[in-house]
């Protein structure tokens, strides 16, 4: 705290000089609006703090030395700001001092309420005078900065960036913690459900001078409670203040909570965790996830949801006499665990990275789902004797055209469309790998790929299977055109998914792709059958119809299409919203899902938006809320976490009065929801 007064005395002494000298500031700041708003609306505005390599700035209770960004606003007449929201911060000890920082670029958020009588279609002039600390773990300097912002009266189109920015902050916890004052410091009760992981925890008080900030911090699990003891700050007397608030990290890339915590009884015992790491992890923790992998993998070779992946393996698997069997087998199951493992780690990483991704994210992304429309015709046109691809092709005869290398793509490909349906067995083992450590996570994703894999290994290694198999012939020709059927389905699904992601735009361009591509290999089939050379020519085409798939797809997801109808009622799903029917004394139920999970559109279809549901829901007052995931949405992925889900669907039952959600099962039935509510209404 003296630190902090000095550096408040020097900031406050050197005044509009150090702006004047300060030619480049060590941290740049921005005033920006999310977009515009109407007459008494609020409108989100962001400073944007961009340090430069080596410099940090402060939370708004920076520790043991440091000062936050603080704002003198200019409005105009009528205009109101509110407080400033920070984003969760880093710990950062510099010779014994603990500071809350933040050394990448962070955005303060600030809702500013627009003059009630305010012109639509003028402009609004704000600024701001915004003064902060920068330094490094050698020196300090004072900046300050005149901001200068602009907000239209209006409607439009808002920047995208607030979305990742709103999801940095801490998501407020949606029930109250308790603490109690112990012997040496505070302990901390924090309601977080018994399924939900977290790693690295630090919590940061709001209130200065109350706890040591370096100190080190024991956490514990006890049910769904985990609790924090602080010790107390030095010099510091024994307090009782009325309540304690502050903001939970959840560990890198996992966000945070706000907690607001009264006085109460704080529970004993538990599971100590050590490093932020529960210790309750072992070798029986992993080896549990991984045979729910291996069983979610299996699950995958008859779950509808990737009927893509049966019909390929069908064509495969009826050349079970070839003398390659086990060859291709262990082919086909490389390809599946290389792909299953490249995803589990580019997941990690990311999430390690801090960005709020979850499992199935390459769906999200708009231009996978063109890849995935090319990849789909190209196999229904191939099914459909269009072409010829290497590795499926099916002589008349019944002999194999099948080759390692295309058993290995077969695998490949296999993997990357099935995973993101990983079934109703596979919530719990992708929650836990992804808390797990990165190696241990890695094991279970090679797990996942071992399940999908395990049928054509086992055929390819046990000649008594193989022999089950129906005698190559003129058959199979048919049953590969037969396929081109759902194959075509397939495509029609995505080019929908493409629509939903991005509107007609998107679809339309996907399309386009689609048919240049199909155009194509018409061509090539025709050329290759005259006996001339395709590749040199092959190549750079395919090539560019895949940049223009990845790279020019999503430019045009902008927008992306009107919600599809639900219950009557439902409201997307915001923390505000949830926090708002939770206050209306009402039942609760919040879904998440999203257009690309099959198993969340049965779940709709068979027990979710039908009319006895609605009728029920509407006799009990049920709130809906709904998580749409299709595209990424960092503020949903965020939830996810907290709750311990790696995916959707996610399904949460708030009883009246209930401290903590029910987690109904990822099957649901058509008197699952119904007979829920029935209860709600007799429990009122």
């Amino acid at each position: 705290m003296i630190v902090a007064v000095l550096w408040l005395g020097v900031l406050t002494l050197v005044g509009p000089a150090t702006a004047t000298a300060q030619a480049a500031p060590h941290i740049r700041a921005t005033l920006l609006a999310e977009g515009p708003a109407l007459p008494g609306q609020t409108v989100t505005m962001a400073v944007l703090m961009e340090p430069e390599a080596g410099w940090h700035g402060y939370w708004s209770n920076p520790g043991d030395a440091g000062l936050p960004l603080s704002l003198d606003w200019t409005l105009p007449p009528g205009a109101k700001a509110g407080e400033l929201q920070f984003p969760v911060p880093q710990t950062l000890i510099v010779q014994g001092l603990m500071n809350h920082v933040y050394e990448q670029a962070y955005a303060v958020l600030v809702p500013v309420t627009l003059p009630a009588d305010a012109r639509v279609g003028s402009t609004l002039p704000v600024s701001a005078r915004a003064q902060w600390l920068a330094c490094t773990a050698q020196i300090c300097v004072p900046e300050r900065a005149s901001l200068m912002g602009t907000i239209t009266v209006g409607s439009g189109p808002k920047d995208t960036r607030f979305a990742a920015w709103r999801a940095a902050l801490p998501a407020r916890l949606d029930q109250p913690g308790r603490f109690e004052a112990t012997p040496t410091g505070l302990a901390l009760a924090i309601p977080f459900p018994a399924s939900a992981q977290v790693r690295d925890p630090h919590f940061f008080i709001a209130a200065q001078g109350l706890v040591d900030y370096a100190a080190p911090q024991a956490f514990r699990r006890k049910g769904d409670w985990l609790i924090v003891e602080l010790a107390r700050a030095k010099g510091a007397m024994a307090e009782h203040p009325q309540s304690v608030s502050g903001v939970l990290s959840l560990g890198a890339g996992a966000g945070g909570l706000a907690i607001t915590a009264s006085p109460g009884m704080v529970p004993k015992g538990g599971t100590p965790l050590s490093g932020g790491t529960q210790t309750a992890f072992s070798w029986r923790t992993l080896a549990l996830a991984m045979l729910g992998a291996l069983a979610g993998g299996l699950i995958l070779n008859v779950m509808p949801c990737v009927f893509p992946i049966l019909s390929l393996k069908a064509m495969a698997l009826a050349r079970g006499n070839s003398r390659h069997a086990r060859a291709e087998g262990v082919a086909y199951s490389a390809g599946v665990i290389l792909a299953c493992l490249a995803l589990g780690a580019a997941l990690l990483a990311l999430r390690a990275g801090g960005a709020q991704v979850g499992w199935a994210f390459q769906l999200q992304n708009p231009g996978v789902v063109a890849l995935l429309v090319l990849l789909a015709t190209a196999i229904t046109a191939n099914f459909a004797g269009l072409f010829e691809l290497p590795g499926l092709s099916v002589s008349r005869s019944g002999a194999s055209a099948g080759t390692v290398g295309g058993a290995f793509g077969t695998g490949l490909l296999a993997a990357f469309v099935a995973t993101p349906c990983t079934g109703p067995f596979m919530a719990a083992a992708m929650g836990v790998a992804l808390v797990l450590p990165p190696v241990a996570g890695l094991a279970v994703f090679a797990a996942l790929g071992l399940g999908l894999a395990l049928p054509f290994l086992l055929i390819g290694f046990v000649p008594p299977l193989r022999r089950l198999l129906p005698r190559p012939g003129a058959w199979m020709d048919r049953f590969r055109r037969a396929m081109a059927v759902p194959m075509g389905l397939t495509v029609v699904a995505l080019l929908w998914l493409a629509w939903r992601q991005g509107g007609w735009a998107l679809m339309g361009a996907a399309l386009a792709l689609a048919l240049v591509l199909l155009a194509v290999l018409v061509v090539v089939e025709r050329q290759r059958r005259q006996g001339c050379r395709v590749v040199a020519w092959l190549a750079p085409v395919t090539l560019a119809l895949v940049a223009a798939a990845l790279l020019g797809a999503p430019r045009l997801a902008a927008r992306p299409a009107a919600e599809s109808a639900g219950l009557p009622g439902t409201v997307p799903f915001s923390q505000a919203a949830l926090d708002r029917a939770r206050a209306s004394g009402k039942p609760v139920f919040l879904y998440f899902t999203a257009d690309w999970c099959l198993s969340c559109k049965v779940n709709e279809s068979v027990a979710i938006d039908r009319e006895a549901t609605a009728k029920a829901f509407a006799k009990a007052g049920v709130q809906v809320i709904v998580g749409d995931w299709t595209r990424a949405d960092p503020a949903i992925t965020s939830f996810l976490t907290i709750q311990g889900a790696a995916g959707v669907p996610l399904y949460l039952w708030y009883a009246p009065g209930a401290a903590t959600p029910a987690k109904l099962p990822q099957v649901l039935t058509p008197q699952t929801l119904p007979d829920l509510a029935a209860r709600a209404q007799q429990g009122s």
